[in-house]
């Protein structure tokens, strides 16, 4: 039996390796509300990193939300959803996030990654396919492989390098997964297409709307907006509300068969105490804010603009994306994080 000593060596040793390689995360304490700036370790700093796209995490609107939900329900659910942790609040939540994505039903999740896990892995499984984008996030990667399912990669946003693994296939059901908006390069997925490459060969289409939900369509409603695409077309849908939201959670939403489902199969769902009721109200209260107040998506898509201009006559080499991500190229890890490190002496 090995004893405690030698394992702490081996994670040692770990350790030093990421910190050599410059791939060593460390956690920055923030002491104050999400933000233009932000209190960093004791310093202020123009936060360049955050996901709340819309300026909604501190919203006094969300807030009061927030509060009198808790004044009302506490500060836990309780349990999980299907026990006796769903509340008025969370059914709500989940009728205006159906309506808002023009979907049948939608399902709140706990988080992103426990969505996509629950999801992919109640949808198919052994003798099944799954095809994903080289590029999707770890929650979709982590998902596909975890299925039992064949997992392929395919070539980032080709369409030819997906069809000739569909073509390929006689898996008795195949499930087609990307990023809608890639969260490192900030790209879209090209949605309309990949609808008609998975309608052709009868595969269903998923798409993590996780940084288009909020920020892209006329309405803020996301990326099967933006595109025009009906349930049909992208059955899928998956959103979160920890980003341009800014609360947090996340959401399925499509027909009555695929959300009965998911209630039925999708253990990271049935199996996961809910998120706080106060936590589903701030998120209708930032539904609201979104579909009301529609020049915070134009102000954000100026100060897109604004800084693309800005990088390029610096001369930053850019990603090609129109979206909140801009990925700006910086080389190896380490000349990256030394690049961050003068960056926050500097007050970013």
């Amino acid at each position: 039996m090995l004893s405690l000593s030698v394992f702490e060596q081996s994670w040692q040793q770990a350790l030093a390796e990421r910190r050599a390689s410059a791939l060593l995360r460390q956690h920055k304490t923030i002491s104050t509300p999400q933000g233009v700036e932000i209190c960093v370790d004791g310093q202020v700093l123009l936060a360049f990193c955050s996901n709340d796209y819309l300026g909604l995490a501190n919203h006094p609107q969300l807030v009061a939300a927030a509060q009198q939900a808790t004044a009302e329900f506490g500060t836990g659910s309780g349990a999980s959803h299907l026990v006796c942790g769903h509340s008025s609040e969370h059914h709500a939540l989940e009728e205006e996030l159906a309506a808002f994505t023009g979907r049948d039903r939608a399902l709140v999740f706990s988080s992103g990654y426990m969505a996509n896990l629950g999801t992919i892995n109640a949808l198919v499984g052994k003798g099944d396919a799954v095809f994903e984008d080289k590029l999707n996030h770890a929650s979709l990667l982590d998902g596909g492989l975890m299925s039992g399912a064949r997992f392929q990669r395919f070539l980032h946003n080709d369409l030819t390098s997906l069809e000739s693994k569909l073509v390929s296939t006689n898996a008795a059901r195949k499930l087609v997964v990307v990023d809608s908006v890639f969260s490192m390069d900030g790209d879209t997925a090209p949605l309309p297409e990949l609808a008609q490459l998975a309608a052709k060969h009868g595969a269903w289409l998923m798409a993590d709307d996780a940084h288009g939900f909020g920020c892209l369509g006329a309405t803020g409603a996301g990326s099967a907006e933006h595109f025009g695409l009906a349930q049909a077309e992208l059955p899928i849908l998956m959103g979160t509300l920890g980003k341009a939201a800014g609360s947090y959670g996340a959401f399925i939403a499509g027909s009555h068969e695929l959300i009965e489902t998911l209630i039925q199969q999708a253990r990271p769902y049935i199996y996961t105490t809910a998120i706080p009721p106060a936590v589903a109200a701030s998120s209708r209260a930032a539904l609201r804010v979104m579909q009301r107040e529609a020049w915070r998506r134009d102000h954000l898509n100026t100060l897109i603009a604004y800084f693309r201009k800005g990088a390029e006559q610096l001369g930053l080499q850019l990603m090609p994306s129109v979206t909140a991500i801009q990925p700006v190229v910086i080389g190896s890890a380490a000349v990256t994080m030394e690049v961050a490190e003068r960056l926050r002496t500097q007050g970013f």
